[in-house]
């Protein structure tokens, strides 16, 4: 669950067209609190969701993680909260960071809770092991130690986000790491200790953290967060996976099959519930919500007849009318560090310079560049709202700006006021018109570049 948050250095990049996956999601799983790092577990006709706990402050640039919470479901729609049925109190040796985890029923019926946590001893971050009698617990320290720590032979770089898999012959195998360092081991049958070596993995493309391992059909995926420039922007993570006839591998990089979301961070869980298989993930989308402060949702996720994973299609909540969410969006230029697809998130920002679920900025370009939206299909439009990004540095509010339509052959200017204003909305109304793309083009004043925090279109 860890990212590097290094930022790019500015590169002067010429008129280019860029774009960005679609950002908006399902609604979260719950908005009474923030969760994050998912792991899912069918018992019976009821999914139960785990998740971290994000309780950083508005503003935060730091996680801040101290337990554990159970959500269950019988349809995956409606989720009722179980409360934290975990934290790092359990465990006497933990210091910190109650980060990603997984819940897997042993051999003897109980459950095993494989946490990532940051130790009172040497080292960084640790793999521990809480137990309980049912899949909400109570759950206490297994082993009273970290299961895998930086003392462990060929641990990963950064020993986080355990994900537990039983084969069909009742071998356990857990899978770990991050930073780049997938590891693998066979798990004993108590659960609580490794049975032979360490092993790196051989065959997973781009992997970055994140790894949730599960079998269909005889076939063996491991999805997995990857934050290369093929399949999400700097700093921003998306879900690739792979697949093995072998639980330890070699395995096979298939490809994306979650493009990347309004948080930097992404964690998988899939699973098969009541004949239906799901992503479940987590995004920015709660109200508030931001990098540290995120919510867990699923999607419904479809195979191939090959067996190979489609794309899943990250849907919206309730109808909010916004014809943005349905669009895919694209830019002239957007500076490497900044974010296309957080225009579209349907998020309200606090004011011009809450950049808390990311900012589209083409720093340090001057003139005129664009943005735009297109669809599939035709789409009646008359109504824009435009929120700008000001930094207070190198980015401030336009000049000026035009609204212009595609009318299949040219783009055409809408008899539209554009408005400037910070710290709110600028609505522009016009006469609707039928078309795929709707391009706002933003002039700069002679010594800045500009942004937008928020684009919705409306009919």
């Amino acid at each position: 669950m860890i990212r590097l948050r290094a930022w790019a250095a500015v590169a002067a990049v010429g008129l280019m067209l860029v774009s960005a996956a679609p950002a908006s999601a399902a609604a979260p799983i719950t908005t009474a609190i923030y969760t994050a790092d998912p792991a899912a577990l069918v018992v019976g006709d009821t999914l139960y969701v785990y998740t971290g706990h994000d309780e950083a402050p508005a503003g935060g640039t730091n996680f801040v993680m101290r337990d554990w919470h159970v959500f269950s479901s019988t349809d995956a729609t409606t989720f009722t909260g179980q409360g934290a049925r975990l934290s790092l109190s359990t465990f006497p040796w933990a210091g910190a960071d109650a980060w990603a985890s997984e819940v897997e029923r042993g051999a003897d019926g109980r459950y095993y809770w494989f946490v990532s946590i940051n130790g009172n001893g040497p080292g960084w971050m640790n793999i521990g092991v809480a137990v309980g009698d049912s899949p909400t617990g109570p759950f206490t320290d297994a082993i009273g130690g970290p299961l895998v720590s930086d003392s462990t032979p060929n641990s990963s770089p950064l020993n986080i986000d355990p994900t537990v898999f039983r084969d069909d012959d009742g071998q356990v195998y857990m899978y770990w790491g991050s930073y780049y360092g997938l590891r693998a081991a066979r798990l004993n049958s108590t659960m609580t200790s490794i049975n032979g070596s360490v092993v790196t993995p051989q065959g997973v493309s781009n992997f970055w953290e994140a790894p949730w391992m599960f079998k269909r059909n005889g076939v063996y995926y491991l999805a997995y967060a990857a934050n290369d420039s093929g399949c999400s922007q700097p700093n921003y993570a998306c879900i690739r996976y792979a697949t093995a006839s072998n639980p330890l591998g070699p395995w096979t990089h298939r490809g994306v099959v979650l493009d990347q979301v309004t948080s930097t961070t992404n964690h998988p869980a899939i699973i098969e519930f009541k004949g239906q298989w799901y992503m479940v993930y987590h995004n920015a989308g709660a109200p508030g919500g931001g990098n540290f402060r995120r919510s867990v949702t699923l999607d419904k996720l479809f195979f191939n007849a090959d067996g190979t994973m489609q794309k899943v299609v990250q849907t919206t909540g309730p109808s909010t009318g916004n014809l943005a969410l349905s669009a895919t969006p694209y830019t002239s230029y957007v500076s490497p560090w900044e974010t296309l697809g957080a225009i579209k998130d349907g998020f309200t920002p606090a004011n011009s310079q809450d950049r808390s679920h990311g900012a589209y900025g083409n720093w340090d370009h001057r003139g005129t560049e664009w943005i735009e939206y297109r669809w599939p299909t035709a789409q009646t439009v008359g109504r824009s709202e435009v929120y700008w990004f000001d930094d207070n540095q190198g980015i401030d509010l336009p000049a000026s700006c035009q609204l212009q339509y595609w009318n299949g052959s040219a783009y055409v200017p809408l008899s539209a006021t554009c408005g400037v204003n910070a710290n709110t909305f600028n609505v522009s109304t016009f006469s609707q018109v039928s078309t795929t793309r709707l391009r706002l083009a933003i002039t700069s004043k002679t010594t800045h570049s500009t942004g937008v925090l928020e684009w919705r279109v409306l009919p």
